[in-house]
């Protein structure tokens, strides 16, 4: 991709309930999957290496009132969330992994949906922030990293989704999922991400 249009990283569900292997929630990582610390380590290397080259990083966090009065369970994937109490606001679930939340003076977007964009404030800090390139990773790939590309594709910015800081429950649906990106988005690896955004 690189060019000289301004990017921002969208780091997306690195929290507890998501990664560790304690979470609830099991649509990014299978119970037992092998893979997570590969994974953490390139989103780690993303993140840091963005904000080395002064590229900013939002973190997009995903959670809902201990009652779940804010929960629209239209879908299988909200109603197990609902059943199995995860995600709850202010519990360790709901909390960023250790080394992959936002630092002093970031950004960050909560929400309720799939798409980190609908009914949220991610809109209104990309633009503020002047980004036209999105580089784009998180849990889980056939998820919220996907509905938020198409989104950022759709409304018109560069998308580039990160793909070894990315992971799904299994690793056909990953790899299925990158595929029906790649015509909306490059795919890169964080290494890849990291140096298209060094200076000069």
């Amino acid at each position: 991709m690189p060019d000289d249009t301004p990017a921002a990283v969208l780091a997306l569900h690195y929290q507890n309930e998501v990664l560790h292997p304690d979470g609830k929630i099991r649509f990014g990582f299978a119970e037992g999957a092998g893979g997570r610390d590969a994974v953490i380590g390139a989103a780690r290397h993303l993140l840091q290496g963005a904000r080395r080259h002064g590229v900013p990083v939002i973190s997009v966090h995903i959670d809902f009132r201990p009652d779940y009065a804010d929960v629209h369970t239209n879908n299988e994937m909200f109603r197990r969330v609902v059943a199995s109490g995860a995600m709850q606001t202010g519990s360790w679930g709901a909390e960023f992994y250790q080394g992959l939340g936002p630092e002093p003076g970031e950004f960050t977007v909560h929400h309720t949906r799939i798409n980190a964009f609908y009914s949220s404030r991610l809109e209104e800090i990309v633009t503020r922030l002047g980004a036209r390139t999105l580089y784009i990773a998180g849990i889980a790939t056939n998820y919220v990293v996907e509905g938020t590309a198409r989104h950022a594709s759709d409304v018109g910015y560069r998308v580039a989704v990160v793909r070894d800081a990315c992971s799904a429950a299994t690793a056909e649906a990953h790899e299925a999922s990158l595929a029906a990106m790649s015509v909306l988005a490059d795919i890169r690896t964080a290494e890849e991400a990291v140096a298209e955004m060094k200076p000069g």
